[in-house]
């Protein structure tokens, strides 16, 4: 049976001056995880008349502190050197995402560090704040002028020079909008307060709405004003408009041109520095990160006045090797107590062969596992592309996920682990699906005989998903039941294994005798083994095993027990939506190819690949959800215990840097 990997747990009690040095070995061979004692201390009456917590370093400030500035400075250069980039670099970072070399360097200790980031912020901030001020100018006036274009293109159309109508001693101008309504009412109305007006006016495109400009003596404004702001009428701040609106429009596109162009020589100067610098900051940064973790972490640990505490958690294969560093970064100045714990607090590392690995995440995403519960990964990376290669069921599709998967596994999986799992997953599922495909007669649903006219010689006429769907139905009803089992029989061992008879009994065993007496009586009728009166006696026992141990409404948990088996159901679902879609996309295309005169040649191919690419992205999405639904709802809830913490390796991440 495949269990998450056994633990100990270590209880480390070591001289204070060699606890820097054993923290910095632990951290670089990343095979621990460091628990937390400083509560406990807090807590325990006798602990806390032996240790105290400790803290955090005194250097731990300051680095956070030049960590945030680097990696202030980071992205603001990554963020600047990325305005342009286009689709074309875009994908091309994704299928071949550049791999940093790594640099070797040296451990400084928090204090040759900090000296050593301080030298080099000063040295690229100098450059980089000079830059992000010149940027900083050039976007507020490339804002201003954006924004001074707005009034000139809507008073385009009068051939007014502003200039001439600026308030003044004695003439003020109001420009505004108004509906034409409201405008009618405005002419009845203003002649109540001075005939000493010009008006002019602009409809533009609009039927309902009036560009106006309104000029009058300045004894007059302030009423005219009034009686508009009562018509509803949007007034334009034109004091700073100089000139004609066509020639403030120009002037602002000519500055905007230049602007641009400053602003690329100031890119360029910035890319300059980036190129310059880049690499260090990034070196510097990863160095930062590493130094506060090993920096932070002694607030997990107990003190005296002398001697430090602190437990660790190590899987048992990995213990010989964190001993003898314990040893070497102490001097032998170290006491070590190892605890082989069996309780439900132990943090859980899922190992499994090397196959099973990418499919961990799968499991990781439902719960952790209890550390004595059985790590259901193998039986995940077996059957989830199985299950999903089952709902998709079509080659053409298969082919090319699995491309897919293959880009995703050499592009941006060379630099992200997540990434290259997934490619892996979508790889092995994508056969699946092919491999299905062709057994079942569906590549692009029946593009074959459509479209090529001979059948595919792969098919098992058998399993034809369209031809024979009552077998496929059968098929993915009797992997429900082996699955179902499987899931049952885990969930037994689960249940024994915690010395849980009566719950082994009550929610699996139950049902597997249940399944061996329905068995049993489906072998008499169909296949003519077995006897009838030994299937029921099996199922009646069953029964009764179903009461005694659930009362009578465990009778009511057959339905639910059917239910998971009838779930199953949604592969044959599934499979013949994607062939049905599929073959309804052939059918369009052929129809409006051979009907439609002319275009009907150019038409075709595109309904074909546009129907067959949303098709195919929307049943990928289904097969995955229902694949993944299946073992969450259905496998999982025969057997999973949960857990309460994964096992967090106190590890250096080390991606551009090596010691």
């Amino acid at each position: 049976m495949f269990l998450p990997a056994r633990m100990y747990k270590l209880k480390i009690l070591i001289l204070e001056q060699y606890a820097d040095s054993t923290v910095r070995s632990l951290h670089e061979e990343g095979i621990v995880q460091i628990h937390d004692i400083s509560e406990r201390i807090q807590q325990d009456v006798e602990w806390a008349q032996i240790l105290r917590p400790s803290k955090v370093t005194e250097y731990t400030g300051k680095i956070s502190s030049l960590l945030m500035k680097t990696t202030g400075i980071l992205d603001f250069l990554e963020t600047v050197a990325s305005e342009g980039a286009g689709l074309l670099e875009t994908v091309k970072s994704f299928i071949s995402p550049e791999i940093s070399s790594k640099r070797e360097v040296e451990d400084l200790g928090a204090k040759s560090l900090l000296e050593k980031a301080e030298t080099i912020l000063d040295k690229v901030e100098t450059k980089t704040k000079i830059i992000e001020e010149k940027l900083v100018e050039i976007d507020a006036e490339k804002n201003e002028n954006i924004s001074a274009l707005d009034l000139p293109q809507k008073l385009i159309n009068f051939d007014i020079d502003f200039d001439d109508i600026k308030q003044s001693k004695y003439v003020t101008a109001i420009a505004g909008e108004i509906s034409t309504k409201s405008f009618k009412k405005f002419q009845d109305e203003h002649a109540q307060i001075t005939d000493e007006i010009l008006i002019y006016t602009d409809s533009g495109e609009s039927k309902t709405d009036l560009k106006v400009i309104i000029i009058t003596l300045n004894e007059h404004a302030e009423e005219l004003a009034r009686l508009l702001k009562q018509l509803d009428f949007e007034r334009y701040e034109i004091s700073s408009l100089s000139g004609r609106p066509k020639e403030s429009i120009d002037q602002a596109k000519a500055r905007l041109e230049v602007l641009k162009k400053e602003r690329k020589e100031v890119l360029n100067e910035l890319k300059h520095v980036a190129q310059e610098w880049e690499e260090d900051l990034l070196v510097l940064k990863e160095e930062l990160e590493i130094e506060k973790e090993r920096n932070e972490i002694f607030a997990s640990f107990g003190e005296t006045d002398k001697t430090m505490m602190l437990e660790a958690w190590v899987p048992t294969k990995k213990a010989d090797k964190a001993l003898e560093i314990i040893k070497e970064s102490s001097e032998g100045y170290s006491v070590v107590d190892i605890e082989n714990p069996d309780g439900d607090d132990v943090p859980v590392k899922l190992d499994n062969p090397r196959f099973a690995r990418p499919f961990q995440l799968f499991v990781d995403m439902y719960s952790p596992l209890n550390y004595n519960e059985i790590d259901p990964t193998v039986f995940v990376a077996l059957v989830f592309p199985f299950f999903f290669g089952f709902c998709l069921t079509d080659a053409g599709y298969g082919i090319v996920i699995s491309l897919v998967g293959a880009i995703l596994y050499r592009g941006m999986g060379k630099v992200n682990e997540t990434m290259k799992n997934f490619g892996i997953i979508m790889i092995v599922s994508g056969i699946w699906a092919s491999i299905l495909g062709l057994i079942t007669n569906s590549f692009l649903g029946d593009f074959f005989p459509v479209f090529l006219g001979w059948e595919l010689p792969t098919v098992i006429e058998i399993i034809d998903t369209f031809a024979q769907p009552q077998n496929i139905l059968i098929m993915a009803l009797l992997v429900g039941i082996v699955y179902t089992i499987v899931g049952l029989v885990l969930g037994a061992i689960n249940n024994l294994r915690r010395g849980e008879i009566k719950e082994a009994l009550g929610s699996q065993i139950v049902w597997l005798i249940m399944v061996l007496g329905v068995g049993l009586l489906a072998g008499t009728y169909l296949a003519g083994f077995g006897s009838i009166y030994i299937g029921g006696a099996i199922i009646a026992v069953a029964f009764i095993m179903l009461v005694v141990f659930n009362g009578l409404f465990g009778l009511m948990d057959i339905s639910g027990f059917l239910g998971t088996i009838l779930s199953y159901a949604r592969l044959l679902a599934l499979a013949m939506a994607t062939g049905g879609i599929a073959i309804t996309v052939n059918i369009l295309a052929g129809l409006i190819g051979d009907l439609v005169p002319y275009i009907g040649i150019i038409l075709a191919p595109i309904i074909f690949i546009f129907g067959h690419i949303v098709n195919g992205i929307f049943q990928t999405l289904g097969a995955f959800i229902n694949s993944l639904r299946l073992h969450y709802v259905e496998f999982f809830t025969q057997f999973f215990i949960m857990g309460k913490s994964r096992f967090e390796t106190f590890q250096a991440k080390r991606k551009f840097t090596k010691t």
